[in-house]
Order: C-alpha cells, then sequence, then structure tokens
C-alpha cells in the first residue's frame, strides 16, 4: 500500500487535523486525496502538499484536491474538557515498545509526559491522534464524558509546518478552508490579534521570525476549538526567551482544555504541568508538581526544586 493510498485509510477514521512529513512532503490527514492537480493550481481550490527533499528544504510544490471528511459544519465551541485515558501495551515487530501503562489526562488541564529517547511518549500522543504507528497497540483509549473522541483533538508539533506560499490569514484559518467552509472571521481576527500577529497578517513564513511562526502555528490550533490538545516539544527549537514567552502564551491561550505536553525538558513540565508523568521503558512514574498553578515563573523557588528532580530522575533512569 503506498503511502497516499494509507492516508486515504486514515482519513476515515483520524480525529485531528495533523500536518505530516512524509518522503515525497507534507500531507493532510483526514482527506480523501482525489487527483493530482498541476504544479501551479490555486491555493484557494485545493489541499497543498509541499515537497521536501530528505534533508528537509524546500524541494518543490505539489497541490492535490480532496475532501475534507468527517467534521461538523460550524464546529462548537469548547465549553468543558473531558479527561481522557489510555490503557494498553504497544509492541513493534513483536518486540515491547512499552508494558501496560494507564495513563490518565486530568480533565482541562496540562499533563506532561516526559522521558528518554525510544520509550515510546510521541507513539502515545500518536495514538491518541488516530494516526498511523509502527506499533501495534493492544488497549484502549477512551474519553471522560464516554463520548467519542474523534474529530475532537488539535495537535502542535515541534515545527510550525505552516503552509509557506500562504499568508498568516491563511495558515490560520487552514482547517476551515480544507472543509469546504467558510472561516469565522471574528474568531480567526480575534486569535490573530491575541497572538500579537495583528501587523503580520499578511505576511507569509518566510518573512516572519520562528517565534512569529510558533504563534501562527498556536493560533491555527486554537482555530479548531478542540477539547483535546496534543503538543510534541513544540517550542523546542525557540530560544530561551521566545520558548519561555510561548509557553506563557501557550498556557493562557489553552486554558480549560485537556492538554498533553510531550517534552525532553523538564524546566518546562515544571512550569507548565498540572500533572508531570515520567515514562520508562518498565513503567510511569507519577511526579509531584509545584504546588503553585502554572504557568509558573521560571525563577520560582519550588520550580526550580521540581526541575532538579526531574533531571536526576531522568539522569537515573538513563544510566
Amino acid at each position: 500500500m503506498t503511502e497516499h493510498e494509507q492516508l486515504n485509510e486514515q482519513a476515515k477514521s483520524s480525529p485531528c487535523i495533523v500536518f505530516e512529513i512524509f518522503r515525497d512532503g507534507f500531507a493532510f490527514h483526514r482527506c480523501v486525496f482525489q487527483s493530482l492537480a498541476h504544479s501551479n493550481a490555486q491555493f484557494n481550490n485545493v489541499c497543498g502538499v509541499v515537497g521536501y527533499s530528505d534533508i528537509g528544504k524546500l524541494a518543490n510544490r505539489k497541490c492535490i484536491e480532496a475532501a475534507y471528511t468527517q467534521m461538523p459544519f460550524g464546529r462548537k465551541a469548547v465549553t468543558k474538557a473531558p479527561s481522557l485515558t489510555i490503557s494498553g501495551a504497544a509492541k513493534i515487530r513483536g518486540a515491547p515498545l512499552f508494558g501496560t501503562l494507564n495513563l490518565t489526562l486530568a480533565a482541562g488541564q496540562w499533563n506532561c509526559l516526559l522521558g528518554a529517547s525510544g520509550v515510546g511518549k510521541t507513539t502515545v500522543l500518536r495514538l491518541i491522534a488516530g494516526l498511523a504507528t509502527k506499533a501495534k497497540f493492544s488497549g484502549q483509549i477512551t474519553a471522560g464524558d464516554e463520548q467519542p473522541i474523534s474529530g475532537r483533538v488539535a495537535y502542535m508539533a515541534q515545527n510550525d509546518l505552516l503552509l509557506p506560499w500562504a499568508t498568516v490569514t491563511q495558515n490560520v484559518s487552514l482547517g476551515a478552508r480544507l472543509r469546504g467552509e467558510k472561516p469565522d472571521s471574528d474568531r480567526q481576527d480575534h486569535l490573530i490579534k491575541r497572538m500579537g500577529l495583528q501587523d503580520h497578517r499578511n505576511k507569509k513564513p518566510g518573512a516572519l521570525s520562528g517565534g512569529q511562526r510558533q504563534r501562527v502555528a498556536l493560533a491555527r490550533t486554537l482555530m479548531e476549538d478542540c477539547p483535546f490538545v496534543l503538543l510534541d516539544e513544540p517550542f523546542s527549537a525557540l530560544d530561551a526567551r521566545t520558548r519561555a514567552d510561548m509557553q506563557d502564551l501557550a498556557s493562557e491561550a489553552l486554558q480549560g482544555r485537556t492538554v498533553l505536553l510531550v517534552t525532553h525538558d523538564p524546566g518546562e513540565a515544571s512550569r507548565l504541568g498540572h500533572s508531570i508523568t515520567v515514562m520508562t521503558e518498565q513503567r510511569l512514574i507519577r511526579f509531584q508538581p509545584p504546588n503553585t498553578l502554572p504557568p509558573r515563573n521560571v525563577d520560582d523557588l519550588s520550580t526550580l526544586e521540581v526541575q532538579g528532580a526531574l533531571l536526576r530522575l531522568l539522569r537515573k533512569d538513563a544510566a
């Protein structure tokens, strides 16, 4: 089965708007690929695929016509985000990736997941998102309100994955455009202003700084107004000052959502987590967060103490 055929199958069940990098470019999940269009097709009536070389440089641009599926017209605003629980085990080619785990994301809170590379953190995130993984998962993923998770998950990756030929406004409203809906212009304008991007709304990603691009990606995530938000190291590539600013902004903007933040940074988890879990090859270790509400000051004594204790635990686990 080709990668596009795999995407076609995933389109039937993928619960969120996700941009994935494949060998031949970005692909939009939940899209039913119909036919390749000419390389100069207009953005307004196609779903774009940006071709990248193996070293990540822009190689070409393709466009494909697409039909966006299984999304309700006129998404309702989130009122109260439920909890989410993933329980089960995963194997890759018969070898255990992680043993039986039971991870509950507290309703309306930031849940931080740390651990060494290769223990399965991103696999857990992708399983919740309904995305393909190399692992075979035996278990279940349920929401606390007993409603389907599909269609209620938003995802923000380490890379901003903005369309390079689209403006800030077009990137923020991308989900609605792919569904063939008219974007909610009031909400769009509010989010652009909230992210401090009102003077950049007509710029394309190439004219933005790294922090500005991540703010566009955050606005795009918020535009979907989903109760479950998955963050896969979204600020790790930013400089320290910009990273702290984005942490503060995301914490404020995602209040009331059930958030899973996968991170390698003990400081980030200490600042943002209502709950902190360390994932090892054998088990999950619950870690007591600071006793103040996030986002916490970077120089707060209890935050620094938790950061240090987390780092010691991670180093001990890696030894």
